[in-house]
Parts: C-alpha cells; structure tokens; sequence
C-alpha cells in the first residue's frame, strides 16, 4: 500500500506544515537531506574566499567558482533524467564519491598555487558531480503526497529549506574561512556531501519506485502498482522536461534568481572587505538569506486564491525593483535592509516557479524539471560570479551589485513577453510531443 495522503485523513481548510511533518516516513529522508544541501550553499563562496586568498584576485575566484556552476548547470538535469530512470540511489553513491574526491584536489591545487587552468580543470568534475539533493527531496514529496493538497505546502515547506541553508551555509563557510583557514570551507563542504549524501541515498523505502516510464510511487520496499507504473494509469512515454515551454520560461525566470545569489556573494565579500570588516560579508549574506526563508515561511502558510502565474510576475517585478537598488547602497544599515527585501521578494517566486511544474510536467519527468530549475540558478549563479568579479576588480568596491539588477530585469522581461506558455492546459492535462498525461494535483 503507497503511504499517499488519503482525503478522508486531510482536515477541512488549508492543510499546514504540522500535518505535511506529519507524513509517514518523511523524516527519514528530511534530516539526511538537510545535511546534505547544505555543501550547495557553502560551495561557490568557499571557493571564492579560497582562490580570492591564494591569487588575490577576485575576478580568478569568480571564474573558478564559475565553471564550477557552470558543469553544475549543465550536468544536473541529466542527473535528475538518470534518477528517474534508474532511481536515486543509483546516481547519488557514485555522484558523492566523484564529488568529494574533485573537491579535494580542488582545494590541493588553490593551495598549491596551480595555474588557473589547473583550478577549472578541478572545477569541471566537482561542478558535475554536486548531488540533487533538493530536486531529489521534492521527488519524494510529489510521489508521496500523490493527488494531495499538502503539494503546495511540500513545496513551500522546500524552499523555506532550501532558504535555511542560504543563511546557515554562507555564515558556515565564511566562518570556517575567516577564522580558521582559507580552505576549511571546501573541506568541511567535503565531509557534510559525504554524510549527509550517502546517509540519504540509504533511504531506500522512501525514493520513488523505478519502472518503464520513470518513477511511481513505492509501496515500502521498492515496489509499484504490479504494473509497472506507479500512479495506477495508463502507460506514458518519458517525455523530456525541457521540452514543456512553460520549463524553459521558468528556467529563464530561476537564471535571474541565479545571478542575485551570485552577484550578492561576490560583491558583499568586496564591499566588507572594503571597508575592512570581512567577518561582516557572512551576516550581510545572512540577513539576505534570512529574509528569503521568513517570506517562504509566510507564502507556504497562505491560502492563495491568485493563480500562480499571477503570483510569479508580481513576485518577480518586486524582485527586480528591489535588486535594482542595491549598487547604490553604500552603507551597511541600508545593505543589510535591502538585501532583507530583495530576499524577501526571492522564496515566493521559487515556490511559485516550483508549484508550476507541478501541473506542467508529467510524473515521470519531474526530478528532470526540477534539476533543470535547481541548474539555472547555478548557471546564473556562475555567470553573476564571474561578471561580478570582473567589475568588483576594475570598478569600484559594491559594482558587482549592478548583476543582480542586470539579471532579473533582463528575465523580469522575458517572463512577461512569453507569460501565455505558463498556463497549464484545459482541464489539467499535460501535454507534450503530442503524448497526454494524468490529472495533476490542484496546486492553488
């Protein structure tokens, strides 16, 4: 029997966070989980405050910090295709082990002051190989809570998450780097990927069963519905994730987000360094961070009547105002209050962009669209870190901030010129390459 929400067990109204913890099973794969995101957050500013310290260059650092997000980018949706294909535990075990062995030797050759070309070539394999945790969590939820209205709240309940490591990461990193040695980030980024990575791939009863045509619901020991098929309907074709418009628009939308992260990362370290306060680059970023995970808290609690494609161009328009003002910020109090908004603005435009491909992909393609979603922002990430560099190096201390701005107005246009192609088709049916789908969940 799959371990589903069934509606005689859900309460009248809006179900909460409290009844979503309250899943069978879902704490043993939420806590291994958590340790293992939280590497994602630590690794680009690790690498950073790292290279930036053995070349003192931060346009070298954000170029080797990029090329790591850059293989991230490209290599995480064909992670996310083999997990539904083969099934997690398949790709998490060797991926950890190829990870922690590159980010090492990464860390050998910074301080070994290698050439730069050194550095990228390390950069590649430990780009690649960074587990999909959080797509992979999310892929969890959406089998087990199959048909349910907790979906909406999983996915909030995600990127509060996911927001939660932003601010315990950055702070983890800058810490270990500042206080201890340049290169304890990347080491400690080692060692929690292991844990925590190997810890969740054991997590075996929860992973979505694997058949024919992607992943279905497991009934405790790896089985599905006797047909191969884990949602109990007709047979479908594994239909590309990016072949859906609505995913390449909402990738676009994620690549905007990338870049505020990437670009806050880089700029705040220059402009605490500036003033000759480093150690403040960590609270600075926190405060970012914790602005993003509050607001997430707030959006998964609401019970919203707005579609979601209403939600994601408000949500992005104040997004790409508030990040528009942040180069002018030339003083902490102001940074810290405006980073406070711009991360506020963030969490409802992921969880908005995540509830949308709840109803735009089919079952078996999800992990694929969430790694392609998780990828841009990475992709973003490593272009904002490399251009940031750039101007943080030839310009003045806080220019890096103008890439956030750059980033999201240019996606904040994108979204509104190509908004038609995120409606979900009528009467809830996906379709693609001319190959019809299930009935999703209601997601708002």
């Amino acid at each position: 029997m799959a371990p589903t929400v069934t509606p005689s067990a859900e309460p009248k109204g809006r179900p909460g966070y409290g009844q979503l913890l309250r899943t069978r099973g879902a704490w043993t794969f939420l806590v291994p989980g958590f340790a293992a995101r939280q590497p994602f957050a630590m690794l680009t500013i690790s690498i950073v405050l790292l290279v930036q310290h053995t070349t003192g260059s931060y346009g070298a650092a954000g170029a080797a910090a990029a090329v790591t997000g850059v293989s991230m980018a490209l290599f995480a949706p064909y992670s996310g295709r083999l997990a539904d294909r083969h099934g997690q535990r398949a790709v998490l075990v060797p991926g950890v082990l190829v990870h922690v062995a590159s980010g090492l030797v990464l860390t050998v050759l910074a301080l070994a002051d290698a050439p730069l070309w050194a550095l990228f070539a390390a950069a590649v394999p430990t780009g690649a190989s960074v587990p999909q945790i959080g797509p992979m969590v999310r892929a969890r939820w959406a089998v087990r809570l199959k048909d349910s209205p907790l979906l909406p709240t999983a996915a909030a309940f995600e990127s509060v998450t996911d927001e939660l490591t932003f601010v315990v990461g950055p702070l983890l990193a800058t810490a270990l780097c500042t206080a201890l040695h340049p290169a304890a980030g990347l080491i400690t980024e080692a060692a929690l990927t292991l844990l925590g990575g190997l810890l969740f791939a054991a997590q075996k009863r929860t992973q979505p069963s694997v058949g024919p045509d992607g992943p279905g619901e497991t009934d405790g020991a790896g089985g599905t519905d006797g047909a191969g098929r884990g949602d109990g309907h007709a047979r479908v074709r594994h239909v590309p994730a990016l072949r859906v418009p609505g995913v390449r628009i909402l990738a676009v939308a994620f690549l905007g987000i990338g870049s505020v992260f990437g670009g806050m990362q880089v700029a705040l370290a220059a402009f605490t360094e500036s003033i000759g306060e480093p150690g403040l680059n960590g609270a600075l970023y926190g405060t970012f961070a914790a602005g993003n995970m509050l607001s997430g808290v707030v959006c998964g609690a609401i019970a919203w009547q707005t579609a979601p494609r209403r939600r994601l161009l408000v949500g992005y328009t104040a997004l790409a105002l508030t990040a528009s003002g942040l180069w002018a910020a030339q003083s902490v109090p102001l940074l810290a209050g405006l980073g406070l908004l711009v991360g506020m603005c963030i969490a409802p435009t992921l969880i908005t962009g995540y509830t949308l491909v709840e109803s735009l992909v089919p079952a078996g393609a999800r992990t694929e669209a969430f790694t392609w979603l998780t990828g841009a922002v990475a992709l973003g990430q490593a272009a904002a870190v490399t251009v940031a560099g750039q101007l943080e190096d030839k310009a003045w201390a806080g220019a890096g901030f103008l890439v956030p701005m750059g980033g999201t107005v240019l996606a904040l246009v994108t979204l509104l010129a190509l908004r038609s192609r995120l409606s979900v088709p009528p009467h809830g049916r996906t379709v693609a390459r001319g190959v019809g789908h299930r009935e999703p969940a209601a997601v708002d």
